[in-house]
This record gives C-alpha cells, sequence and structure tokens, in this order.
C-alpha cells in the first residue's frame, strides 16, 4: 500500500521512514492563512484543535485526483498539521527571531499543549473512496533553567523559525524540553498510533504500509 504525504516537511517524512514507511511525497499548495480566515468568517475564532483538523483536510483534499511522476494516485493520502497552544493562545510557525525569541523567553518553565491534525483519505484506484480524521494532542513542558543565551543561540540556528510553536523534541531542541505527555510523534508533527488507527479504521493493516 502506498502512502501519499500531502506535505512538504521533512520532519514528517523523517518520522514516516523512521517507522518503516517510505511515503510519496506532494506540494499541497494550500494557502494556510486563506483558509483559515474563510472558515472563521462564517463560524468565529477556530480553536487549535478544529484548526489543525481543517488545514489537516484541506492538504489532504487538495491532492486528490493528482498524478505523481504521470502516475494517477493510487493508495492512501495523508494530510497533516500542527500548532501549539499555551495559555489559550496559538502558536503556529514563528518565521521571524524577534518571534520566536519572545515566545521562548514566555514558555521556558511552563507546560503548553501541542495538537496535531490528521487527515487520511482511501485514494485506492485512482479515485477517493472514504476520509477519515482525528486530532492528536500532547503536552509540552520547558527546562525552567534555560539562559537567555541558550535561547538566543537556538535561534540563530534558524530551526526553531518554520516549527510550530518555535521548537522541536526531536532534533537540537529536545534538550530544552523537560517532559512530554501523550505520543512524542505528536510533537514531531503527527501522531503514529493515531495514523495507525486512521489507517485501520479505513478497513487496512499498518503494516500494509512498510516498504
Amino acid at each position: 500500500m502506498r502512502l501519499y504525504l500531502a506535505s512538504t516537511s521533512p520532519a514528517r517524512l523523517a518520522l514516516l521512514r523512521s517507522a518503516g514507511v517510505e511515503p510519496l511525497t506532494i506540494s499541497p499548495g494550500v494557502d494556510e492563512p486563506a483558509t483559515v480566515a474563510a472558515a472563521e468568517a462564517q463560524q468565529g475564532p477556530l480553536a487549535a484543535a478544529p484548526m489543525v483538523q481543517l488545514l489537516a483536510r484541506a492538504k489532504a483534499e487538495a491532492v486528490v485526483g493528482r498524478s505523481v511522476g504521470g502516475e494517477p494516485i493510487d493508495g492512501l493520502i495523508l494530510g497533516g498539521d500542527s500548532a501549539f497552544d499555551i495559555d489559550g493562545v496559538i502558536h503556529g510557525k514563528p518565521h521571524e527571531a524577534s518571534v520566536a525569541r519572545e515566545r521562548w523567553h514566555a514558555q521556558r518553565g511552563r507546560t503548553g499543549v501541542l495538537h496535531s491534525g490528521h487527515w487520511l483519505i482511501d485514494h485506492t484506484g485512482g479515485r477517493a473512496r472514504a476520509a477519515t480524521g482525528a486530532v492528536a494532542e500532547a503536552s509540552v513542558t520547558f527546562a525552567d533553567d534555560i539562559e537567555d543565551g541558550e535561547i538566543d543561540a537556538y535561534i540563530a540556528t534558524g530551526e526553531p523559525l518554520e516549527v510550530a510553536g518555535a521548537f522541536t523534541i526531536d532534533s537540537l531542541g529536545g534538550p530544552f524540553i523537560a517532559r512530554v505527555d501523550g505520543d512524542p510523534s505528536t510533537v514531531v508533527g503527527m501522531s503514529l498510533s493515531t495514523l495507525r488507527s486512521l489507517v485501520k479504521r479505513l478497513g487496512y493493516e499498518w503494516t500494509e504500509l512498510w516498504g
């Protein structure tokens, strides 16, 4: 069974590979701010969980019917999105060093929740047959003895600028995390245990995805 990853996230790709799955990646080309704005115009402000689920679904649906290398998609399509929530404030990718620095000064020694949305489409036989999704959550507690110089050095690497919440647990940011409660892979970009459940919900076995 082929898995198509509607994402260009290196972290999600590496996570799947570490679990024995070699997906084909497709850039979904979704305008995330516009997608969220359109939904909020109808429903009002979105909390973190419905927001990541909305974007995960939009990404997966954006590649339905496409082809890869001249061949139509035949397998499962996975869309994912993540956001970090601390004190009810949603933190996506900071993009700018000043924003990342402000967040780190505010979150050291504290706990927030990483929300990871998943949307899985059964696109076997070249057409969408069924779909299912879920949001996984994991709480993240930051070390309380992180010094300003460490924050500056971490931001200077560029790593925290393009990840939700301005941190990682599987790379340079890992030593600054004191505890994770929940599936740790959720914090990397997707919950592998949640994805396995979604695969089974569509009638397949996780081991069918192994390369």
